[in-house]
């Protein structure tokens, strides 16, 4: 695959823009289960979300994984869906969706140190400043000084954030041996499927379905599931780790512009200053870090200093097919 680089942190538009795709849809999640989907399923809700997509997906491509490629997809497939989805599910029925979402923001700074950890990329201070006025965005957006608060959801809503971001640190250092709608379709799939038993077990037979909500599971299955996270794998691979742990931040920003849209919902000033600092956040963390910048600019550094080079690891193959990338 053709090699790529960002000058100081910037990433391809083209690809941002089709990265973005993805959170920017998932933040039509909130309505579309408030308005059309049965209350109190979170597993079936989350095995209607992925196994559709990924059976659909596996029709397509015609092709299931490999070698390590069975267990690392099974992983992946965990972190990204099969334990992200129930614990999204969970945290907002246990909390307040302000609350919920504030937990959700908190995702790069996961990243950040899972980054440190497992890819010893050390995050510069731009990057952690973004990361924590995306948190106080959000905060100022929706977070509710009166909300009640559940031990149980926030640890559904910390750890369901931990997992995806998990998952996005993984996809940089393992990579992906096929095309993105491909590795999409193994990891809805898998998750799917792994989620039917604890549905069965713990919620029973799946529910009735009329037909609004046989819509708004398509809508999340088909275009939040396999479209969206064929657009997010496809441009992960090819932005730097820490821009793209931010963009999940869109999710509650276009939450919060549909409930202005279709529910009538209004903002405070002081929420439109959490919105903007949101949007500030976002936007910061795809530019170059301007204390970076500034040492640079005061004397002469090593000449690559300037230049991220997002590297593929190592074995790592992209079959670009017609069904991938």
């Amino acid at each position: 695959m053709e090699q790529r680089t960002w000058a100081a942190g910037t990433a391809l538009p083209k690809w941002l823009l089709i990265t973005a795709i993805a959170p920017a849809v998932w933040g039509t999640t909130y309505v579309v289960t408030s308005e059309l989907l049965p209350p109190g399923h979170p597993l079936w809700s989350s095995v209607l979300r992925a196994l559709p997509a990924g059976l659909i997906g596996l029709l397509i491509c015609r092709r299931l994984p490999s070698g390590q490629w069975w267990w690392r997809s099974l992983v992946m497939g965990m972190l990204n869906m099969g334990m992200f989805f129930p614990l999204l599910f969970v945290s907002a029925y246990r909390l307040p969706g302000g609350l919920a979402a504030v937990l959700s923001a908190s995702q790069p700074l996961f990243v950040a140190a899972l980054g440190l950890v497992l890819l010893r990329e050390s995050p510069t201070l731009w990057r952690l400043l973004c990361g924590f006025a995306g948190v106080v965005g959000i905060a100022l957006m929706v977070l509710d000084a009166d909300a009640a608060i559940d031990f149980w959801g926030v640890v559904a809503g910390l750890v369901g954030t931990g997992s995806m971001g998990a998952g996005i640190v993984l996809s940089k250092r393992w990579g992906r041996p096929v095309g993105a709608l491909t590795w999409t379709s193994w990891l809805l799939a898998w998750s799917g499927l792994l989620l039917v038993p604890a549905a069965l077990v713990a919620e029973g037979p799946m529910p009735a379905l009329d037909g609004g909500a046989v819509a708004g599971y398509a809508w999340l299955s088909i275009v939040g599931g396999l479209l969206t996270y064929w657009a997010w794998f496809a441009g992960l691979s090819r932005l730097p780790t820490s821009a793209a742990s931010f963009l999940p931040l869109l999710s509650p920003v276009v939450a919060t512009l549909l409930g202005i849209a279709l529910l009538g919902q209004q903002l405070l000033p002081v929420q439109w200053v959490g919105f903007c600092l949101c949007l500030a956040a976002i936007c910061g963390a795809q530019l170059p870090a301007p204390f970076r910048a500034l040492r640079r600019s005061v004397g002469p550094g090593p000449r690559s200093a300037g230049r991220i080079q997002d590297r593929q690891p190592a074995g790592h193959q992209d079959h670009n097919q017609s069904v991938g990338t």
